[in-house]
């Protein structure tokens, strides 16, 4: 899954990359316009009142900014953003020593959110209501609980699976926001924007495919944009034209649509394996060899938004964009299964 060239999720070779290509402001943060005006606003009432910024949460499939938008509001509000993991937080004293060394305003980023264990989720809630931790000294019938008092901070919390939070934690974060999928137009200027910072000389006809083929996710587009540039240096001149742009993503069998081997292999599993489904996400997991979370968070919420997908009560269905996508004529559906 990590290997696939098409992924939202971050590959290893994306690090080195990502930090550079990463816009640092709300000016230069292109796409997702209601999100960036909401949090125009918060982060100027915030700092009109000299107040932190009410704790964040962004989810969305992977890929589309949740990171770059915690540390563009840190520039915005001209403090640091310390950054971890759900996962990578497994004791109480770790998260109580990351609080405890915020500084003024500053702001915890907590990437997978939903991954965080309960008892470190039960030391945020007073974390993030009164600005204070609930620490408990000694054991048995003598121990005691001390308030430590914490300078103000804002949580940025972002995840994949907001459905996967509890309700107590959620109803925690003033602010709330769903990153969607991006418009092309939108991906074509992050194309032109990341083109101009690598050095990469494209053309205005590939720079639109490459666009085109990048399911609405820039960190798919930066990374097909690094692939043309290392096939028209190879293979070319070091120019990317509308034709080395082709000749390279079809070698890398990223079709037109954005699809590559793995969504084909999905599609084609619903509509020969199952009829066309419906089909529950375990059946097709164990069909396709994938982990159902891997089908959730990363294979489905592109292929739904772009209606070759559909959930529903009975299980997952291959629409009639799926089967005119193979060139095979759609079956009738029974209205039942709906």
């Amino acid at each position: 899954m990590s290997n696939r060239l098409v992924t939202g999720g971050r590959a290893d070779d994306d690090v080195q990359y990502e930090a550079g290509l990463r816009p640092r402001s709300l000016a230069e943060y292109i796409g997702q316009d209601r999100i960036r005006d909401n949090l125009s606003v918060s982060i100027a009432a915030a700092r009109g009142r000299d107040e932190a910024v009410d704790h964040v949460l962004l989810y969305g499939p992977p890929g589309l900014g949740k990171t770059t938008l915690a540390y563009v509001i840190g520039h915005e509000m001209g403090v640091a953003v310390r950054a971890t993991a759900g996962p990578v937080i497994e004791k109480s004293g770790d998260l109580a020593a990351m609080l405890t060394n915020l500084q003024r305003h500053e702001i915890l980023f907590i990437d997978e959110i939903h991954r965080l264990p309960p008892t470190i989720e039960e030391i945020l809630y007073p974390a993030m209501e009164d600005y204070e931790l609930d620490i408990v000294i000694g054991q048995g019938p003598g121990a005691r609980s001390v308030k430590v008092p914490l300078q103000q901070f804002t949580l940025i919390g972002a995840t994949t699976r907001a459905g996967l939070l509890t309700s107590p934690l959620r109803a925690r974060f003033g602010i709330v926001h769903r990153l969607d999928f991006y418009e092309e137009r939108d991906i074509d200027e992050i194309v032109r924007r990341s083109a101009g910072i690598l050095g990469v000389t494209i053309d205005e006809e590939a720079r639109h495919d490459v666009a085109r083929r990048s399911r609405g996710t820039p960190r798919i587009a930066n990374r097909l944009l690094r692939r043309v540039r290392d096939y028209a240096q190879v293979r070319a001149d070091g120019h990317v034209t509308a034709g080395v742009a082709r000749a390279a993503l079809e070698l890398l069998e990223v079709d037109d649509r954005g699809f590559d081997e793995v969504d084909r292999k999905l599609l084609r599993t619903i509509i020969d394996k199952f009829s066309g489904g419906p089909v529950g996400v375990n059946s097709l997991a164990a069909a396709i060899h994938e982990e159902k979370d891997a089908i959730e968070d990363i294979y489905e919420p592109f292929l739904i938004q772009a209606g070759f997908l559909d959930r529903t009560p009975r299980g997952r269905v291959a629409t009639a964009r799926a089967y005119e996508y193979f060139g095979l004529p759609a079956p009738g559906r029974d209205s039942r299964l709906w």
